[in-house]
């Protein structure tokens, strides 16, 4: 059964507002095992990562650095997170409209927004291979000394930034769509958001203008988060910020999705040939 027939189904077994819960789950599980399975996810969500920390962890050694190797390893693993949700959002809803799903998509009767609030917040989910995977290969290769001060606090830290995450991503991919080179766009926001977000080096090291962008991105909140919780300090408080700049992204998210299904449809832009 194809995502399409799924959520019209789950769409007709009940009163709407209880089936979108339900179509958003469906598609967050549909995302998840497509991710799974494609080699370029793959790579990006578990090679790049640790590409990058093990050249993060290397110079930590070498240079007799202060900060401690899981400090690198969390911001190695975020970089893979936001990797496969910068690429798997864009990229979704290009192999979607590759597919010639995209219109069925737009044609049934569950709101766009929530078909692909499942599709984002599952591609988002693929990215915790990326902690998983960055953390084992510090503690295994280079003796990262995995210990977590607050297990509970860095665990809701996850979930709150795995889901503030997808919910950017349904902020990028409702603008995607409508972009013939949403690769490139892809591509154009990767790297920027690792230095500006804190995941390479501390924000202290960056210029004071930088601040300002990261405030607004919840990889910043995340990253934070996560650190205090494993290092030692308060993560609520990031930990709030990433709430709120979740619920920021959501409303955005909406108005969004609601604009482009609406420009589509006027414009016939849906399927670019």
């Amino acid at each position: 059964m194809s995502l399409v027939q799924f959520n019209r189904t789950l769409y007709r077994s009940g009163p709407a507002a209880l089936s979108w819960p339900r179509q958003v789950r469906a598609g967050w599980w549909y995302q998840l095992k497509m991710q799974a399975q494609s080699g370029f996810v793959v790579m990006v969500s578990l090679v790049q990562p640790l590409i990058f920390a093990s050249i993060a962890m290397a110079d930590q050694q070498a240079g007799n650095r202060t900060l401690p190797l899981l400090y690198y390893a969390l911001g190695a693993g975020i970089m893979g997170i936001w990797s496969t949700v910068v690429f798997g959002c864009g990229g979704a809803l290009s192999w979607q409209r590759h597919q010639g799903m995209l219109e069925p998509l737009v044609m049934v009767p569950a709101p766009l927004v929530v078909v692909l609030l499942g599709i984002t917040l599952g591609t988002a989910s693929v990215g915790l291979y990326s902690m998983g995977a960055t953390l084992l290969w510090g503690w295994l290769v280079f003796g990262a000394h995995i210990h977590l001060v607050d297990p509970l606090a860095f665990v809701l830290a996850a979930v709150v930034m795995i889901v503030a995450l997808g919910l950017l991503g349904l902020v990028m991919g409702s603008s995607f769509v409508l972009y013939r080179n949403a690769d490139a766009l892809s591509n154009a926001l990767e790297y920027p958001v690792w230095l500006v977000c804190g995941l390479v080096v501390p924000l202290s090291l960056l210029p004071g203008w930088t601040h300002y962008l990261a405030y607004i991105l919840a990889p910043t909140w995340g990253i934070e988060s996560m650190r205090s919780a494993a290092l030692g300090g308060d993560p609520w408080v990031a930990m709030l910020w990433c709430v709120v700049a979740s619920l920021v992204y959501l409303g955005l998210g909406i108005v969004l999705v609601g604009n482009v299904e609406r420009l589509a449809r006027a414009h016939a832009t849906l399927n670019f040939q």
